[in-house]
């Protein structure tokens, strides 16, 4: 939780889940939310994946009891939103449903993370990350030319789905400051990787995509915009799209970019091979080398451990999140130190906090 974030002052309660929510939780609570994770006994996973977990206030309540739900729902009360990923029906069986939470703060944002959505055909049926892709026409279009390649969760879990479902909250509460009406957020992966998807199916509406993988000028098709292996089987990534760029590339590789035609696709294959050749003939670090401060727009391939000490890395994040811990984004200029939350250890602590 940032102390001076532009989300100062907005409480949002996290019902603990997976997918989605924690991503969104994590998002808000950087913009300076006063974001509560609830939990339920035994089940915490912020000591596994602490960087996703992080800024957020953390308390243990079983409110399949009723006790427990009061005092869930007299947070609720106080809070500007909500966010949960259940099952559907599943808050509404246990009392926590936004009938019923809005109807005790009619200016209540309740947000909903599911995979396919509140209602059409899929809307009950199972499903994860994977599918949406797959159904969505972004999983068709990434990787190899044999085979798609699973771009982790970037794209459904989180991008899809924690973002997405992070700018419904805050414009929502937006709303409800202005006129004090609470919403329902409904924020379906598949809605989000929709989205996500506006460019490449627009250039394939108009004709300017070729619907099958490693054909198109970002998807690996390019030869001025693909990994190549080096000597020692790690990687480079190149991104000469701009002619400027892909002449660069050209003259380090000891080619003579004004005899390759650079977008005429019928010449693409034998400039990959050609690429590949010279690329393999030395290592990814004597690459790295010849193309200094990216150059030409080649970059190192790096490891997870070697992207945690990149200099620009280690300049750009929080020293609160160590360097593995990813950036809080976007960033906000002049920004202040971010401290860490205090644990707070009760009901009454976090009630007595919220107490307007």
């Amino acid at each position: 939780m940032q102390a001076s974030g532009p989300l100062t002052g907005v409480r949002i309660v996290e019902l603990d889940a997976i997918g989605s929510v924690p991503f969104a939780a994590m998002l808000l609570a950087d913009l300076g939310a006063d974001v509560v994770r609830i939990i339920q006994p035994g089940t915490s996973a912020s000591s596994v994946v602490p960087t996703l977990y992080r800024g957020r206030r953390e308390l243990t309540l079983d409110f399949r009891h009723p006790a427990a739900l009061s005092e869930l729902l007299d947070l609720i009360d106080r809070a500007d939103g909500v966010i949960e990923g259940m099952p559907p029906g599943s808050a509404e069986a246990l009392g926590l449903g936004p009938d019923r939470c809005r109807m005790r703060n009619p200016r209540l944002v309740y947000g909903r993370a599911s995979i396919w959505g509140l209602d059409g055909p899929m809307a009950e049926r199972p499903g994860g990350d994977i599918n949406v892709l797959a159904l969505s026409g972004a999983l068709h279009a990434i990787g190899t030319a044999e085979a798609p390649t699973v771009p982790l969760n970037l794209i459904g879990d989180h991008a899809g789905g924690g973002l997405f479902l992070a700018l419904g909250m805050v414009s929502a509460i937006l709303g409800a400051q202005a006129n004090g009406e609470g919403r329902i957020v409904d924020a379906a992966v598949t809605d989000g990787v929709g989205t996500l998807m506006a460019l490449t199916q627009s250039l394939f509406g108009s004709g300017r995509w070729l619907d099958r993988r490693e054909s198109n000028l970002i998807d690996g098709g390019a030869p001025f915009y693909r990994c190549y292996r080096c000597a020692d089987d790690r990687h480079v990534a190149v991104g000469a799209i701009d002619p400027a760029h892909f002449a660069d590339l050209c003259d380090e590789l000891g080619l003579d970019a004004r005899k390759i035609p650079q977008f005429d696709r019928a010449g693409w294959p034998q400039m990959a091979r050609e690429f590949a050749r010279r690329f393999a003939s030395r290592t990814r670090d004597e690459w790295v080398a010849r193309f200094p401060d990216g150059a030409a727009c080649v970059t190192p391939v790096l490891s997870l451990a070697e992207a945690a000490r990149h200099p620009h890395a280690l300049a750009r994040r929080p020293l609160s999140t160590g360097p593995a811990g990813g950036a809080t984004a976007p960033q906000f200029v002049p920004r202040a130190p971010a401290s860490p939350p205090a644990q707070v250890a009760t009901i009454g602590e976090m009630l007595g906090r919220w107490n307007d």
